[in-house]
């Protein structure tokens, strides 16, 4: 089996108002990715996620891209260690 890891990431750039969140559900779901993603009031995005290592590491190269509309600056990613906490992923506040 593989092993399972999270990350923590903040998405800067134009990332707000562009569906940046439903369609990093979208692509986590896609992967078996746990976790969750929000706006923050800083205009950027905030997401966790957990899963197997390959999983979560292609959800992150997918973040810095995104969705057609959005314009992405930067993903600073803080890796952590797996929990298992996590029963899905969801968009939250």
């Amino acid at each position: 089996m593989e092993q399972m890891t999270g990350a923590r990431a903040v998405i800067s750039g134009r990332v707000q108002g562009v569906f940046f969140r439903m369609e990093t559900l979208r692509e986590a779901e896609r992967r078996g990715v746990r976790g969750w993603v929000r706006n923050r009031p800083d205009g950027t995005v905030e997401a966790v996620f957990e899963g197997q290592t390959s999983d979560v590491t292609a959800v992150l190269e997918w973040c810095r891209q995104g969705p057609p509309l959005s314009k992405v600056t930067d993903v600073a990613v803080e890796w952590r260690s797996y929990s298992g906490s996590f029963e899905d992923f969801k968009i939250t506040s």
